[in-house]
């Protein structure tokens, strides 16, 4: 297997997720983890990702280097670099960072094996401010930049090498054909790892920690947790529960269609909490107490029906993306991006032991088992939606008024997306209430009503993700249809920003 050890980076999970597309298997460990530990899990091969930290900082970890004496070694951007600092090289403090799409050319001369298949000159992802300037003795420069003489290296013996560059980011051309030659040609592991295996390794987890005991399971009618809840159902019979709390900030018609599938599918509860969140909800206006404030509420409730139920344990059905943008889930020094409900809107006293058995999984993994495990197609497909719902899509505070009007606009985005074909070309397709208003004429008088931003992006797995390019004649009869039916519209912009910058969702 692949030890993928964590230094903070967002990335972490989308290497080891491109480890497994290469049917390899892999697990992500801390940046402190031992050497003795990678030896019991019977580790061929280690990866290093990157991190938010500086080189400087290195030394107040607490790493094992024995680990680069014993396995193959690729490290990813920070990666890199601590292996230059490691074995004697010099990095030094970015005056600019280098980020984005780079041009990278593999040194023509070497032409290692670890670029076999990729052209002389591609298209990598940069993020990095420090660089390594000085090659340590015993290694050979095999790439560069326009910007970065030292942009890949390895050991003189074959058996450790680094990139300055992202190879797990689908906006590197080239990367799953690098991570395929280093892990194939030059580790020699072969493709024995099954994804289909995902699916028995979370009925394991859930077994484990469960065991005979009871579990609620919060439903929100999203891919995720429908996929979990049909687990459970599976798994522990008629000793677990999913809860469908109806949090007043669903999409348009979305309470009645998740009671009209779940009903009769799985042992189920359907609970209208709206007035109760829209009352905690009144007045706030940063998205962290919003995203807070309903994570908290949302627990509670699932906590009194847990006692009613006799359960201990709560499932969810948590993401990586979410994980990874609350916290690191590794030990390592990630930046929190947002608070997600399910993880960082926590309480801190929960009375009830958590179960996520896909918190290291990405969407597109769990649509895979939810094919294997029969959940409806209108599920599978549906675009991701948030857990707070339309409360992080309305900017500023929440009324029933505001949301009103999103439902509406947010619903008409759906539906033509759906008739021209485009929904399932896309990731997500979704209206935002913005907080101002502008000016405008209809019917010959003045008006100055709300703006609504339309953002719908493309993307593999939400951790990186492009703005669509979405044909003009579409987002005119969205923009028409939106301003002449939604009542206190008047206009209508486009978000053009990828992610990064910016994040998918507003809030």
């Amino acid at each position: 297997m692949v030890a993928v050890i964590d230094f903070g980076s967002q990335y972490t999970q989308l290497i080891a997720r491109r480890i497994r597309e290469l049917n390899i298997y892999c697990e992500i460990f801390p940046s402190r983890v031992s050497l003795e530990t990678l030896r019991e899990k019977n580790v061929s091969a280690v990866i290093l990702s990157g991190g938010p930290g500086h080189i400087s900082a290195l030394e107040k970890m607490n790493f094992d280097d024995r680990i680069f004496d014993n396995f193959f070694v690729l490290g990813i951007c920070y990666g890199l670099q601590i292996l230059a600092k490691h074995f004697g090289g010099e990095v030094a403090s970015g005056e600019k960072r280098e980020y984005g799409e780079t041009v990278f050319y593999p040194d023509p001369d070497i032409y290692d094996k670890i670029f076999i298949g990729v052209p002389h000159k591609t298209i990598v992802w940069m993020s990095h401010w420090d660089t390594v300037i000085k090659i340590p003795y015993g290694f050979n420069i095999i790439g560069r930049t326009d910007n970065t003489d030292i942009a890949a290296m390895k050991s003189a013996d074959g058996r450790i090498y680094g990139l300055q560059f992202h190879p797990e980011v689908v906006h590197t051309q080239e990367g799953k054909t690098i991570l395929k030659n280093f892990l194939y040609s030059i580790c020699g592991l072969k493709p024995e790892w099954n994804p289909g295996s995902m699916l028995e390794l979370v009925e394991r987890e859930i077994r484990d920690k469960v065991g005979n005991g009871r579990v609620i399971c919060g439903l929100s009618g999203g891919v995720d947790s429908s996929t979990l809840a049909i687990i459970l159902n599976n798994v522990c019979g008629k000793n677990a529960l999913s809860v469908f709390v109806n949090n007043g900030l669903l999409r348009k018609g979305e309470a009645e269609k998740i009671k009209g599938i779940f009903k009769d599918r799985v042992n189920f509860k359907y609970i209208d909490a709206g007035d109760f969140f829209l009352k905690r909800l009144q007045g706030v206006v940063d998205p962290e107490r919003k995203r807070k404030i309903i994570g908290n509420t949302f627990i509670r409730i699932f906590e009194k029906e847990a006692r009613k139920f006799g359960a201990k344990f709560l499932a969810q059905g948590t993401l990586y993306p979410d994980v990874i943008e609350s916290m690191s889930p590794f030990g390592g020094h990630s930046s929190r991006i947002k608070t997600h409900h399910n993880v960082g809107g926590l309480p801190e006293k929960l009375h009830l032991t958590l179960v996520e058995p896909f918190k290291f999984l990405f969407k597109d993994e769990i649509r895979g088992i939810a094919k294997e495990i029969g959940v409806p197609d209108f599920i599978i497909n549906r675009h991701p939606f948030p857990g707070p719902g339309l409360a992080v899509r309305i900017i500023g505070s929440i009324d029933r008024t505001r949301l009103q009007i999103l439902r509406e606009a947010d619903s008409i985005v759906i539906e033509e997306m759906k008739k021209a074909d485009l929904y399932p070309d896309v990731w997500q397709a979704f209206a935002v209430l913005l907080p101002v208003k502008s000016v405008g004429v209809m019917g010959d008088k003045r008006t100055y009503e709300n703006v609504i931003a339309l953002r719908i992006v493309k993307s593999m797995d939400g951790m990186t993700a492009e703005w669509a390019r979405i044909p003009y004649d579409v987002l005119a009869v969205i923009s028409n249809r939106i301003v002449n039916e939604v009542k206190g519209i008047n206009r209508l912009v486009y978000d053009i920003t990828s992610k990064p910058p910016a994040t998918i969702e507003w809030e």
